[in-house]
Protein backbone atom coordinates (compact mmCIF):
# COMPACT_ATOMS: atom_id res chain seq x y z
CA UNK A 1 0.00 0.00 0.00
CA UNK A 2 1.30 3.65 -1.11
CA UNK A 3 0.53 6.51 0.60
CA UNK A 4 -1.48 9.57 -1.22
CA UNK A 5 0.27 12.48 -1.96
CA UNK A 6 -1.01 15.03 -3.86
CA UNK A 7 0.32 17.93 -4.92
CA UNK A 8 -1.19 21.26 -6.80
CA UNK A 9 0.35 23.73 -9.29
CA UNK A 10 -0.93 26.14 -11.54
CA UNK A 11 -1.18 26.00 -14.86
CA UNK A 12 -2.54 28.78 -17.76
CA UNK A 13 -5.94 26.72 -17.79
CA UNK A 14 -6.00 25.88 -14.09
CA UNK A 15 -5.06 24.23 -11.66
CA UNK A 16 -3.19 20.77 -12.00
CA UNK A 17 -3.36 18.25 -8.97
CA UNK A 18 -0.37 15.81 -9.51
CA UNK A 19 -1.98 12.15 -7.76
CA UNK A 20 0.93 9.96 -6.61
CA UNK A 21 0.31 6.83 -4.72
CA UNK A 22 -2.72 4.75 -4.32
CA UNK A 23 -6.13 6.15 -4.89
CA UNK A 24 -8.21 2.99 -3.03
CA UNK A 25 -10.84 3.23 -0.24
CA UNK A 26 -8.15 4.45 3.17
CA UNK A 27 -6.73 7.45 1.02
CA UNK A 28 -9.55 8.76 -1.75
CA UNK A 29 -11.14 10.57 0.78
CA UNK A 30 -7.96 12.55 0.85
CA UNK A 31 -9.08 13.81 -2.31
CA UNK A 32 -12.74 14.55 -1.69
CA UNK A 33 -11.38 16.80 1.11
CA UNK A 34 -9.31 18.69 -0.64
CA UNK A 35 -11.95 19.64 -3.50
CA UNK A 36 -14.03 22.31 -1.82
CA UNK A 37 -10.82 23.95 -1.05
CA UNK A 38 -9.38 24.13 -4.60
CA UNK A 39 -11.25 27.27 -6.34
CA UNK A 40 -11.94 26.97 -9.93
CA UNK A 41 -13.14 30.20 -12.32
CA UNK A 42 -15.78 29.44 -14.95
CA UNK A 43 -13.75 28.56 -17.97
CA UNK A 44 -10.74 26.79 -16.08
CA UNK A 45 -10.01 23.19 -16.31
CA UNK A 46 -9.20 20.73 -13.97
CA UNK A 47 -6.69 18.55 -14.73
CA UNK A 48 -5.75 15.54 -12.78
CA UNK A 49 -2.11 14.00 -13.35
CA UNK A 50 -1.98 10.18 -12.61
CA UNK A 51 0.97 9.70 -13.51
CA UNK A 52 2.27 8.30 -10.53
CA UNK A 53 -1.02 7.09 -9.14
CA UNK A 54 0.21 3.39 -8.46
CA UNK A 55 -3.53 1.87 -7.89
CA UNK A 56 -6.93 3.13 -7.99
CA UNK A 57 -10.24 0.94 -6.55
CA UNK A 58 -13.86 1.67 -6.74
CA UNK A 59 -13.77 4.76 -3.88
CA UNK A 60 -10.77 6.51 -5.95
CA UNK A 61 -13.27 5.90 -9.01
CA UNK A 62 -15.79 7.88 -6.61
CA UNK A 63 -13.32 10.35 -5.79
CA UNK A 64 -12.36 11.67 -9.56
CA UNK A 65 -16.08 11.53 -10.37
CA UNK A 66 -16.10 14.34 -7.52
CA UNK A 67 -13.78 16.29 -8.85
CA UNK A 68 -15.30 16.35 -12.01
CA UNK A 69 -19.09 17.49 -10.10
CA UNK A 70 -16.91 19.96 -8.51
CA UNK A 71 -15.40 21.22 -11.79
CA UNK A 72 -19.12 20.87 -13.19
CA UNK A 73 -20.39 23.27 -10.25
CA UNK A 74 -17.98 25.81 -11.22
CA UNK A 75 -18.80 26.03 -14.62
CA UNK A 76 -14.84 24.31 -15.22
CA UNK A 77 -13.79 21.38 -17.04
CA UNK A 78 -12.08 18.47 -16.17
CA UNK A 79 -9.87 16.55 -17.87
CA UNK A 80 -7.58 13.06 -16.74
CA UNK A 81 -3.49 13.20 -17.69
CA UNK A 82 -1.43 10.26 -17.92
CA UNK A 83 -3.76 7.35 -16.22
CA UNK A 84 -2.08 4.77 -15.91
CA UNK A 85 -2.69 1.52 -17.87
CA UNK A 86 -4.73 -0.47 -15.53
CA UNK A 87 -6.93 2.36 -14.53
CA UNK A 88 -7.45 2.69 -17.96
CA UNK A 89 -9.13 -0.45 -18.80
CA UNK A 90 -11.39 0.20 -15.95
CA UNK A 91 -12.19 3.63 -16.90
CA UNK A 92 -13.23 1.72 -20.12
CA UNK A 93 -15.16 -1.02 -18.57
CA UNK A 94 -17.23 1.18 -16.55
CA UNK A 95 -17.70 3.32 -19.28
CA UNK A 96 -15.72 6.71 -17.24
CA UNK A 97 -13.65 7.31 -20.22
CA UNK A 98 -16.77 8.37 -22.27
CA UNK A 99 -17.19 10.83 -19.01
CA UNK A 100 -13.21 11.98 -18.52
CA UNK A 101 -11.19 13.84 -21.73
CA UNK A 102 -8.40 11.45 -21.45
CA UNK A 103 -4.62 13.01 -21.96
CA UNK A 104 -1.38 11.20 -22.45
CA UNK A 105 0.37 13.73 -19.83
CA UNK A 106 -0.90 16.87 -18.18
CA UNK A 107 1.46 18.95 -20.95
CA UNK A 108 -1.25 18.25 -23.02
CA UNK A 109 -3.90 18.29 -20.86
CA UNK A 110 -3.27 21.79 -19.96
CA UNK A 111 -3.10 23.30 -23.74
CA UNK A 112 -5.51 25.85 -23.88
Amino acid sequence: MSPLKITTRDAATGPVLQVVGDLDYTHASELRDLLPALALQPGQRLVLDLAGMAFCDSSGLTALIAARNHAEAARADIALAAVPAPTLRVLRIVGLDQVFPLHPDSEAATRP
